[in-house]
């Protein structure tokens, strides 16, 4: 066999990648170990990022030196109000610079509720600006935040398929978009689809779609609450103008900085003359007893209230650190580790993957969805908790038809001589997955013992089924190893003990 040389790497590259690894290092809870049904202690294996990520070192550094300084934006009067404005107002242009939005078109403001309040913003404020055009085209791969806002200020929401690959399901089909732009024409407000699946981790191309939608004269939106932290993101000065990106969504807890607000960049167009959805201080020129005006400087318009400065002060950071290092290091460093885990888990004869595992045809980032066939999705996630500390998702991660079609679909594939009405009935009983999610703290370790762990499990499903119990709720419950969290922390009583050291 023909040998083929590594490629060596750059100075540069070499020093990206130990930066990477020093700054994935640092996450808090890393090493974090808890006891097992086995009664040895063991450390845990964090694998929901995909549902919220640790944070990083660097960013709760960066936390503790700033809360002396603390005080409310919105005033430079003194010096603390001084400190916080400046860093707040810098939090939104590192968004910007974050995302390749050029600051003179784009605006970035901060949102509660993460990418939901977004991209709730984002629906009822296009629905007054574009009140000609009545539909949104999204996909069935949406996680609820992407699909119901629209559904409730449009009239019409069309959900694209996905394309068929050769095993599964692959990207959003682009062109089922193309006939829906072609059947609602001059209808279309916007596309609006997620740049990498929840679920799945396939990562959808979203320049190609937007130049389709802007062929069509609609707007291209992207919910990259998944994106953000695994790809580089391009919103503008792309070669082709027409594959810019109107709108992104996406939240902090998402990359490294739980407890940060979400996050809209826009075009600053699409804001600009409306009247604000959220209204209070901060957002208003002047207020008299009969009327206001809003600002019309953004973000403030869209930012009433006292923000969220602590959390956009650490999502700042965790942007600064991951721009420092570059998203398209971490991009690569985490395509070899999602090869890896697609290799290792398509080689157990028990496990069922969801959606097409060809990467050369279907990039992935961030997560992969499965299931120990024959066996309940909750209790393969309690079992690689109790015994493995393994911190994995169940259910359908908040993407309910997109789940419902994949596990419909291995079903079927399973066993052909299901009629279609037991194959919905089973679909619906057995309706849920467990995902395995990665961050940049990721190691190939990790994967390692994910694959031992669902080998053993498969391996043993009469001997692990007998110690469970599934409760009303249908998690599962070890009938001799329990967790009590007080054991381990509780906010009595951690004031409790302040107060009698105090």
């Amino acid at each position: 066999m023909q040998q083929h040389a590594t490629p060596k790497l750059t100075q540069a590259q070499n020093d990206a990648r130990l930066l990477l690894h020093k700054i994935a290092g640092s996450a808090v809870g890393l090493d974090l170990e808890m006891p097992i049904a086995t009664g040895e202690m063991r450390r845990r294996i964090y694998l929901d990022s995909t549902a919220s990520t640790l944070r990083l070192g660097v960013v709760q550094d960066v936390l503790d030196r700033y809360q002396p300084y603390y005080a409310n934006t919105h005033s430079t009067v003194h010096f603390g109000a001084r400190l916080s404005t400046e860093e707040y107002r810098w939090a939104h242009d590192m968004v910007l610079d974050f995302v390749n939005a050029d600051r003179t078109n784009y605006t970035a403001f901060f949102v509660g509720s993460g990418a939901t309040g977004g991209m709730n913003r984002v629906a009822a404020t296009l629905a007054r600006r574009m009140p000609e055009r009545d539909v949104v085209i999204t996909s069935i791969m949406e996680h609820h935040s992407n699909d119901l806002p629209h559904r409730k200020h449009f009239k019409t929401v069309v959900h694209a398929p996905p394309e068929n690959g050769s095993t599964s399901m692959g990207c959003v089909c682009i062109k089922a978009i193309e006939r829906a732009l072609e059947a609602h024409k001059g209808r279309v407000a916007y596309v609006s689809v997620t740049g990498v699946s929840n679920v799945t981790g396939i990562i959808n191309p979203v320049h190609e779609i937007a130049a389709l939608a802007h062929a069509h004269g609609a707007l291209m939106v992207v919910d990259a609450a998944q994106m953000v932290a695994h790809v580089p993101i391009r919103m503008n000065g792309n070669a082709d103008p027409a594959e810019d990106i109107d709108v992104v969504v996406f939240s902090g807890h998402k990359i490294y900085a739980p407890g940060s607000p979400g996050v809209v960049v826009a075009r600053r167009e699409l804001f600009q003359g409306l009247e604000p959805v959220e209204v209070g201080g901060g957002m208003v020129d002047d207020v008299w007893l009969d009327r206001y005006t809003p600002t019309a400087a953004l973000p403030d318009r869209e930012e009433a209230g006292t923000p969220n400065i602590t959390g956009a002060i650490g999502l700042g950071a965790a942007l600064y650190a991951l721009h420092k290092i570059g998203m398209d290091v971490v991009e690569e460093d985490e395509a070899a580790l999602m090869r890896l885990a697609l290799q290792r888990l398509c080689a157990l004869p028990g496990i069922a993957l969801y959606g097409d595992c060809d990467m050369e045809r279907y990039p992935r980032a961030g997560a992969i969805s499965f299931n120990v066939r024959g066996m309940h999705h909750a209790l393969t996630a309690a079992i690689l908790n109790d015994y493995y500390n393994i911190a994995v998702r169940n259910q359908c991660f908040c993407a309910h038809p997109y789940v419902r079609e994949m596990v419909t679909e291995a079903l079927a594939a399973a066993d052909e001589a299901l009629t279609a009405a037991e194959l919905e009935a089973l679909a619906e009983m057995q309706r849920g997955m467990v995902r395995a999610s990665f961050g940049i703290y990721t190691t190939e370790a990790d994967i390692d013992t994910l694959a031992k762990a669902l080998e053993d499990i498969s391996g043993n499903r009469d001997r692990y089924e007998a110690l469970y119990t599934q409760l009303p709720n249908g998690d599962f419950q070890h009938k001799t190893f329990s967790f009590e969290p007080r054991q381990f922390f509780s906010v009595r009583d951690s004031v409790d003990g302040w107060l009698e050291r105090a």
